[in-house]
């Protein structure tokens, strides 16, 4: 029973991938040579934005009083749009490292997912980080912890993960406050996955927690009681943190199965592995995850659409909170709606669809999902208002920790984007408010203006609450007279008018002109709330000529109008690629 499975858990920034980094150290987990920053931050991505994206588990040996013990660390994000690969990695575990920055106290995700594991009846162990830092205010943090999740002061750690502060300590209580997993290995094999990811020669690599049994030899035959699929067990093994072979895999482990299957949508996060249909009962797995934000993403090239489409698959075996679905556009061509927890979610993984699988995309303008006539609609293109007797939009809970000093800020801010007070509770010289608004206004740019007003120490956590009847207008956007479906988008009414200026001034400045004058419009319905002229290439016809009459000029001028006007005439104006891409992005 020298088995311990535990997950850091904090807010973003608080100094997991470096508290990780150190565990890996001083267990000896990776030779002093070959380690480096940011260890278990396997994407050049994590690295690159300083955050973690995805879950990262390793197996840490360390011995105690003479007696070894195995421990199954899982590295967990902060921000709040990766919250589902917490929620996957606190059903993997036993207990969990609660991690708190020493200069900035409790934040949004830090009660988040304290609570969330506390709900699984995980085991918590309280840790104050940075302590080494000159603005760390320690006693002011540990009344906090203890006020906020009923910690006895001697239970919270005081540790440094850059200097290697407290680190033995965190491990010892790992050990001792920590249970044991229950290790029943006569049973049948019963395994959740937790994580998985696609391996063009071992097809897709399931990361899996072995609830009873063991994983049977090499090329026996398993199942997945979700899906009804028949993989086998190419190979099996533990984290170091590379993939690592073993001999056996059983009960309270944790580990990966290599299962052969190339089909990536036979193999779900949270389904069950067994060896028979019949041996075992399916494990309750996760909740279904609803995606928050959608964006268009459509290959620039449209001879890639088979590839993106073939990266989209393999891409949510990876990120299970990823959805996609096909959608045409009469502007872009074919595409797919995807949808994301969040912005961050949506900027990441464009990113990562660039980088891991080499599709160069184009993204629309993120919008958040309506109930029109009971209906669901993703894209404000499909919105059709003459049709509609009532539009819902959706709305959610909005947690705001702050210091005192900015709550009417940050007040004034929220009740701008329509927000509901509901609530507000101090923490000491924290304080929590608790605010209801639509989402469709918290997409956008409020949490880059929550960060500004706030000097960077406001955090946010949000929950979907329901959806809500709303005043809503569907502004169209016509280019040279052809409306672009991939520009609309649904608004609150009194705001339709400045919203549709502010589009087709932006978009004046980043559509090249032509040899002849475009027409930018926004409409609502058949009413055009806002125009303007991008003007043309003026060619200096009079150019070549020299002396006589001033009539020889004009002659040249009205010919170059006429000429002029047919153009206007021929077809489409084409809007090139790169306009769509400064206009969605910026």
């Amino acid at each position: 029973m020298n088995i311990r499975n535990f997950s850091i858990i904090a807010h973003v920034d608080h100094g997991k991938s470096t508290l990780a980094d150190r565990l890996i150290e001083i267990t000896g987990t990776v030779a002093k040579d070959k380690m480096q920053e940011q260890l278990l931050d396997s994407l050049a991505l994590e690295r690159e934005r300083g955050i973690t994206i995805k879950l990262a588990p390793v197996r840490l040996n360390y011995t105690l009083n003479a007696i070894p013990y195995t421990l199954n660390l899982i590295d967990t994000p902060g921000h709040v749009d990766f919250s589902y690969e917490v929620s996957r990695a606190l059903a993997a575990v036993e207990g969990a490292v609660i991690l708190v920055d020493a200069t900035q106290g409790i934040q949004a995700q830090t009660l988040s997912h304290g609570l969330a594991a506390l709900e699984q009846n995980l085991t918590l162990i309280p840790v104050l980080n940075k302590i080494d830092l000159s603005n760390a205010d320690v006693e002011k943090y540990k009344k906090q912890l203890s006020d906020t999740f009923g910690f006895l002061e001697s239970e919270i750690i005081l540790a440094s993960g850059k200097s290697g502060i407290g680190i033995e300590e965190i491990l010892k209580a790992v050990i001792e406050r920590i249970p044991p997993p229950k290790q029943d290995t006569e049973k049948p094999l019963k395994a959740l996955i937790f994580d998985s990811f696609f391996d063009t020669y071992k097809g897709v690599v399931a990361q899996v927690r072995i609830v009873e049994g063991k994983v049977p030899p090499d090329q026996t035959e398993i199942v997945f009681l979700g899906t009804g699929a028949i993989g086998q067990v190419l190979e099996k093994g533990f984290f170091g943190p590379q993939l690592t072979l073993s001999e056996t895999l059983e009960a309270g482990e944790i580990g990966y199965i290599a299962t052969g299957i190339k089909q990536s949508d036979l193999v779900h996060v949270g389904d069950t592995i067994a060896t028979d249909f019949n041996d075992v009962d399916q494990l309750p797995g996760y909740k279904m995850v609803k995606p928050m934000v959608y964006v268009g993403l459509y290959p620039i090239d449209s001879s890639e659409y088979f590839e993106l489409k073939e990266a989209l698959s393999k891409f949510k075996l990876n990120d299970p909170a990823f959805s996609y679905e096909m959608e045409q556009s009469a502007a872009l061509g074919s595409g797919f709606r995807c949808g994301f927890l969040g912005l961050l979610h949506a900027e990441v993984v464009q990113e990562r669809l660039s980088g891991e699988f080499g599709v160069d995309l184009l993204a629309t303008a993120p919008s958040v999902e309506y109930l029109v006539n009971g209906e669901i609609i993703h894209n404000p293109a499909d919105l059709d208002l003459s049709q509609t007797k009532d539009i819902q939009e959706p709305w959610i809970k909005l947690q705001i920790f702050c210091p005192q000093e900015y709550i009417g800020k940050v007040m004034e801010l929220v009740q701008d984007k329509r927000g509901k007070f509901v609530n507000m509770i101090h923490y000491g010289m924290q304080v929590e408010l608790i605010y209801e608004m639509p989402l469709s206004d918290m997409i956008t740019d409020f949490y880059d203006k929550l960060k500004s007003i706030s000097s960077g120490y406001a955090s946010l956590d949000w929950d979907f609450i329901d959806f809500r009847s709303v005043e809503a207008a569907k502004v169209d956007i016509l280019v040279g007279g052809e409306k672009v479906d991939a520009l609309a988008f649904i608004t609150v009414r009194s705001r339709a008018e400045s919203a549709g200026r502010k589009l087709i001034s932006k978009l004046k400045d980043v559509l090249p002109r032509q040899n002849f004058a475009i027409a930018l419009q926004a409409a609502i319905g058949g009413t055009v709330i806002a125009r303007e002229t991008i003007s043309p290439f003026r060619k200096d016809v009079t150019a070549g000529l020299y002396g006589g009459d001033r009539t020889r000029k004009d002659k040249l001028l009205d010919k170059q109008k006429k000429g002029k006007a047919k153009m206007k005439m021929v077809g489409r104006v084409e809007i090139p690629q790169e306009a769509f891409l400064s206009i969605l992005t910026s």
